[in-house]
């Protein structure tokens, strides 16, 4: 039985998107945008934020860079094929304010914000298992239909109840067949809506930064709210979110009598070092998210949490950020885990 906030939880829900769902495209480009500007000059400041829907993308934000980047171009090669060629390109960036700059030149972060990282014994990933599930099957229907689509399952204890896919281009029957090879489940719901054949930007508008749960880890555990894609590394929305990951994963293997480990950050703009920091092991609901008894805090110890000594220990100059933007950050072959 899962403990959620001292209620029972034995039921929990996580949805995946494919890679060709509106919104990831929208975070391809954004991070497609930032790999662009790293490579011309590895000191570039970038917050680009992408919307993209019907024949048309529209890249707003702020870049400080030496480096000049041929924006339609990096959108049209993220895109590809077809789409890649047709879309129309709206770019508005403009510099990195420089009040912001000032805290940024000498070390601090690039704004306030709370970041979390998690890691739980369920999965050898250290995912919660409902996440993985789901990321799991996406992967494996996306290889076959690599089209717009989604999966979502939910579980009683460890035993899925109902499975959703919905998968452009994908004939149900076959579609049922291959999530019934792939997961055994209570209840299938499959294209529930009906077969469809029309995704992506043609049927829908997208937005970079807005499946932040699909990107974290899933809607039972809490999150900082901050978005990654499109961001440098003095983000600490991100970088912060990469290292908690990290230390929360390092923990589980410190703390033997920890199922669960969730890591709380908080920075202030300017300011190099988090003005919080502290882990919460949960020994005492036998798995899963933190629950309200069974924890004990502890204080997050022996790490450079700058946002430059992030990037050294989590060897952020050799990342390419467009692998980020699909399948989420946590859980996958990244120096964070």
């Amino acid at each position: 039985m899962q403990i959620k906030n001292g209620l029972e939880a034995a039921q929990r829900t996580a949805e995946a998107v494919s890679p060709r769902h509106p919104d990831k495209l929208c975070d391809l480009i954004a991070d497609s945008i930032l790999d662009a500007y790293l490579a011309g000059d590895p000191l570039s400041r970038v917050a680009a934020e992408v919307m993209g829907g019907h024949g048309h993308i529209t890249i707003s934000g702020e870049v400080t860079s030496a480096a000049t980047v041929d924006i339609p171009a990096v959108v049209r090669s993220a895109l590809g094929g077809e789409e890649g060629a047709r879309v129309a390109v709206h770019v508005n960036l403009v510099a990195q304010s420089p009040e912001i700059g000032r805290g940024v030149d000498t070390g601090g972060a690039g704004d306030q914000g709370i970041m979390i990282g998690y890691a739980t014994r369920e999965t050898p990933s250290f995912m919660p298992l409902e996440y993985v599930l789901a990321r799991e099957l996406c992967r494996k229907l996306y290889a076959r239909y690599p089209f717009d689509g989604k999966t979502q399952v939910t579980l009683d204890g460890d035993r899925a109840t109902c499975v959703v896919a919905s998968f452009q281009n994908a004939p149900t029957a076959e579609l049922e067949a291959l999530v019934r090879s792939s997961i055994t489940a209570d209840e299938y719901l499959i294209n529930p809506a009906g077969e469809w054949s029309l995704g992506g930007f043609d049927a829908d508008s997208g937005i970079s930064g807005r499946k932040i749960v699909i990107d974290n880890y899933g809607p039972e555990i809490g999150i900082g709210g901050g978005s990654f894609s499109g961001k440098d590394l003095t983000k600490v929305d991100r970088s912060g979110a990469y290292i908690a990951r990290r230390i929360a994963v390092d923990y589980l293997g410190r703390f033997a009598t920890a199922s669960a480990v969730r890591v709380k950050l908080a920075y202030a703009i300017g300011k190099p070092e988090p003005v919080m920091a502290v882990a919460e092991l949960d020994e005492g609901s036998g798995g899963g998210s933190a629950g309200a008894s069974g924890v004990r805090v502890v204080p997050v110890e022996g790490y450079d949490l700058s946002p430059r000594g992030i990037a050294t220990l989590l060897k952020f100059d050799s990342a390419r950020w467009a692998d980020t933007a699909a399948w989420g950050h946590f859980g996958r072959e990244f120096s964070w885990g």
